[in-house]
């Protein structure tokens, strides 16, 4: 059995797909900094798994706040990025 938290996985695959989709830089700086942002500015939504097992709740809402954060996150990093 595994605690996982599914804010942190919902942050992460968002940020992949911006990352895809050209939407911000790919590098692992920029990278962690927005999903760091998004999720301290989120509540964590822990459930128990076993290994294997798919989280197959009603995450609708859960995404729309995670989309809606990593949006915010990725303008501060934009503006204040630790990188050259």
């Amino acid at each position: 059995m595994h605690l996982v938290n599914v804010m942190e996985q919902l942050i992460i695959n968002i940020v992949e797909d911006m990352i895809a989709e050209g939407k911000m830089c790919t590098c692992a700086r920029c990278k962690l900094d927005v999903a760091a942002i998004a999720l301290n500015n989120l509540p964590p939504v822990y459930v128990v798994t076993t290994e294997g097992e798919s989280i197959k709740s009603n995450m609708s809402q859960y995404r729309v706040d995670a989309l809606r954060m990593v949006s915010r996150a990725m303008e501060v990093v934009r503006k204040l990025p630790h990188h050259q």
